[in-house]
């Protein structure tokens, strides 16, 4: 049998677990300046962007977390975003994550003032944090911000988030803002790390800063993955890597030609080049979406790629063949040979499939491609890091080609080389053309794309 408790009673636990969570607040509030190193207390002066950029494991999380919670506890009334690459990471990293705001304002997860369907934080001065994720950049508008922490810009998907979204909801006061964010040369990074007018203060650092707190266990791996190579100086040094002398892709190249939405697409292909074993160590499963517009140019739409066992990239796979609407799946079987197919068409008999064995050299098969990139044909639409990262950092014979690298040019190729070859030639520098409504069909996309689709 339940019992009902009285209406008395239950707003006398509300004020027991608000009184709890004041005192907590309250004895937490000056703790942080006596753990922090000193690289993560905020700089002096009347900066406008706080800029962190450093290795894995540096301490960004805990640092964004602390700097965000005290300028709410100091500002009765305010309001404040917390802005994460994706509404998951934002949720499990930078409000409930060991390091996040939850655990920098000492409250649980049924705190009163913490509202876990939509990440806002209310506290008992008045001040409250929105939290966003960077994929929707209209939820933003509107808002009357004092302040945000930008967890992550250099991965964030859609820069709109912060031109057009969060610099103008932050109007309320001398807003500032922290970001934190392992480097990688976006164009907003870049912009912002070029600045020279006072507004961005830059505080860099490696993973190894933060040493004494991390285990011996995540040290030894995190060296044994990435000590010594390229992406190494990125993940755990901090740097900003320039474009690789001898690449076949430039960051520019795909910048200047980036889309904020795809036309009506003639066709779509999710492409794979799928991984033998899904242990630790084993290689990624490249797993790329394009589409060939009405206008003849490249779309490129999503990068699903993974490291995870064949039956489940498959059901990934088969996801977003129906996702997109795809017409057909094309996956190299050098490696798996019959498996692949096998695996795909187990998952869903009605799949379209076209196994590519691959006869030519890497360097053969990505050249053109990367001149279609250069003639601007083809458009990412947004922005997809970690490929971005294989592209501009692959040198023909210099080690295999990434796997998200090889799934992109399969894609390009059935679409665009393949069936009606597209005439290759100098690029001119001008900018391509708006495709022209026609009757050919719409893209189908997941529903948090379709605002980005005309």
């Amino acid at each position: 049998m339940e019992i009902e408790a009285a209406p008395e009673e239950i707003e006398r636990f509300r004020a027991l677990l608000q009184l709890r969570d004041r005192q907590r607040l309250e004895g937490k509030a000056w703790r942080w300046p006596a753990e922090a190193r000193p690289q993560q207390l905020p700089p002096d002066g009347g900066w406008f962007v706080w800029l962190i950029m450093a290795g894995r494991g540096w301490g960004k999380t805990r640092t964004g977390a602390e700097w965000l919670a005290n300028e709410a506890r100091t500002h009765p009334g305010s309001e404040y975003a917390v802005v994460g690459r994706t509404t998951q990471e934002c949720r499990e990293t930078c409000l409930e994550g060991i390091s996040g705001l939850l655990k920098a304002l000492d409250l649980r997860l049924d705190s009163p003032g913490y509202n876990r369907t939509t990440g806002q934080i209310r506290l008992d001065n008045g001040a409250v944090i929105h939290a966003y994720s960077a994929e929707k950049p209209e939820s933003v508008r509107g808002s009357n911000l004092s302040g945000a922490w930008c967890d992550e810009l250099a991965t964030w998907r859609y820069p709109q988030m912060w031109t057009e979204g969060l610099m103008p909801a932050l109007r309320i006061g001398r807003p500032q803002v922290l970001v934190t964010t392992t480097p990688r040369r976006t164009s907003l990074i870049r912009d912002l790390f070029t600045r020279d007018d006072g507004s961005v203060i830059i505080t860099r650092g490696s993973t190894f800063d933060n040493e004494a707190n991390l285990s011996p266990e995540a040290l030894a791996e995190l060296k044994r993955r990435y000590e010594g190579t390229r992406i190494g100086r990125q993940e755990l040094m901090g740097e900003l890597i320039e474009d690789v002398e001898g690449a076949l892709w430039q960051r520019d190249m795909i910048d200047a030609y980036r889309a904020m939405a795809a036309p009506d697409l003639v066709r779509v292909v999710v492409a794979i080049d799928p991984a033998v074993t899904a242990g630790e160590g084993s290689d990624e499963t490249g797993m790329v979406v394009a589409g060939l517009g009405e206008d003849g140019e490249g779309y490129v739409l999503a990068d699903e790629s993974c490291r995870l066992p064949p039956d489940q990239w498959a059901r990934r796979a088969v996801q977003a063949y129906r996702d997109y609407s795809a017409d057909r799946v094309v996956a190299e079987v050098n490696n798996g040979g019959e498996l692949v197919g096998t695996v795909l068409k187990t998952t869903d008999e009605h799949l379209s499939f076209t196994p590519i064995h691959a006869s030519r050299g890497k360097r053969t098969r990505a050249e053109p491609v990367a001149a279609l990139y250069e003639q601007g044909k083809v458009h990412h639409v947004g922005g997809f890091p970690e490929l971005e990262d294989q592209l501009c950092s692959w040198v023909p014979g210099e080690g295999d080609s990434p796997d998200r690298l090889d799934a992109l040019v399969w894609a390009l190729t059935n679409l665009m080389l393949d069936n009606g070859p597209v005439s290759i030639q100098r690029p001119t520098g001008e900018l391509p053309r708006q495709s022209p409504k026609g009757r050919s069909r719409k893209a189908q996309v997941p529903p948090h794309l379709r605002r980005f689709h005309r």
